[in-house]
C-alpha cells in the first residue's frame, strides 16, 4: 500500500460534526425571551428550497429534508468538491 493510502485511510475515522440548516432567523433578545412553549419561529428559506449541509462548519453540499420512517433525514442534491463560505 502506497503513503498516500495510508494517510487516506488514517482520515476515515477522524469524527466529524454534520449539521443540515434548515434556515436562520435575526432577533432581539427580548423577542426570545418571549417565546414560549409552541412558539414558532419563521426562517429565511421556503419549502422547498435547498438547505445547507455543513462538516465542521464549512458548506460542503446542498440538500433536502425527508422523512424516512419516523425520523427526519437529508438527501443531498449537490456536493462540493471544496467547501463554501456563506459570505
Amino acid at each position: 500500500m502506497s503513503n498516500d493510502e495510508d494517510e487516506h485511510k488514517a482520515l476515515l475515522d477522524v469524527p466529524l460534526e454534520v449539521t443540515a440548516v434548515l434556515g436562520t432567523a435575526n432577533m432581539k433578545v427580548s423577542q426570545l425571551l418571549k417565546m414560549g412553549r409552541g412558539a414558532v419561529v419563521q426562517l429565511d428559506r421556503t419549502v422547498g428550497e435547498d438547505i445547507e449541509i455543513k462538516a465542521n462548519g464549512n458548506i460542503i453540499a446542498l440538500g433536502e429534508v425527508v422523512v424516512v420512517e419516523d425520523h427526519l433525514a437529508v438527501t443531498m442534491t449537490k456536493i462540493f468538491k471544496t467547501s463554501v463560505t456563506n459570505d
